[in-house]
């Protein structure tokens, strides 16, 4: 008689609920070379949103720039009309209005108004402002921006790459911190066989179809095909899609392989040794 060898599922994929399932009995490495492809595929979509959608913009707009012009003492000096638009394109729009009345306001999801003491962000979700910093003191023009734009615009793709590989890696290693419990205790409640580590891969494994879909939606939008209404709405899809696999995944992990055996009943035992069966 042969014993029949259960195999430990692969864990490769985390796009199905049997595969995020098997990232329970998966090391901690495994976990994390998966999540590294999802995160280089997300910073990937964010450098082509930024060198597409955004930066353009700004080329743009020193173009349109006067040649001399500064930040100063938490001051604009500004050396042209106001208000004046710099660039104007779908997603983000550059303009100058000193006294921010309000006069030029563009269609753009995103735009970015420089006023005398602050500069205003105005989109679909509101409005807020950030105010020059008094110690500052910078070039706002465009014999001074135009070289530093040229050699630091490479260096801000790769550094928005960087920041959205380990923002990545940071956030989903809190939510599976705080998904574990839960997960865990949700195990033993349906018998599932699943440890504390086992559940915290799994939380980490569950969250990857949600990060997939964020990457796509970033690239819809930046295809046009949406805007920030509707960016925000797959944001909140993509937390509750993460919540989806996590209970998917614990209903595919393996049942419990042992049951406690049920204690013998004495009054059930056979006749005393000597005595004759009746």
């Amino acid at each position: 008689m042969t014993d029949l060898i259960q195999k430990r599922p692969a864990a490769w994929e985390p796009l199905t609920p049997r595969g995020v399932a098997a990232f329970a009995q998966a090391t901690p490495g495994r976990l994390w070379l998966i999540q590294l492809a999802f995160a280089v595929a997300a910073a990937s979509a964010l450098i082509w949103f930024l060198h597409t959608a955004w930066f353009p913009v700004v080329t743009d707009a020193l173009e349109r720039m006067p040649a001399e012009g500064q930040i100063r003492f938490g001051l604009l000096e500004w050396h042209g009309d106001s208000p004046t638009p710099l660039a104007d394109r779908q997603f983000l729009a550059l303009s100058v209005d000193l006294d921010h009345e309000g006069g030029r306001r563009s269609p753009a999801q995103v735009q970015v108004e420089f006023g005398r003491t602050n500069c205003v962000l105005i989109s679909l979700l509101g409005c807020t402002s950030v105010a020059y910093p008094r110690t500052l003191t910078c070039s706002f023009g465009r014999a001074g921006l135009q070289p530093l734009w040229g050699a630091w615009r490479p260096i801000l793709l790769w550094m928005a790459a960087g920041a959205g590989v380990v923002g990545l890696f940071l956030l989903w290693g809190v939510l599976a911190s705080v998904y574990s419990l839960p997960a865990y205790f949700a195990a033993w409640v349906v018998k599932r066989d699943l440890t504390l580590g086992g559940s915290w891969r799994l939380a980490g494994a569950a969250l990857m179809p949600g990060a997939l879909l964020m990457t796509l939606a970033v690239v819809v939008y930046g295809l046009g095909l949406m805007d920030l209404v509707h960016l925000g709405l797959a944001l909140a899809l993509h937390l509750v899609l993460g919540w989806a696999y996590l209970a998917a995944g614990i209903l595919s992990a393996p049942r419990h392989s042992q049951t406690p055996a049920e204690p013998e009943n004495p009054f059930a035992a056979g006749p005393p040794t000597g005595v004759p069966p009746t």
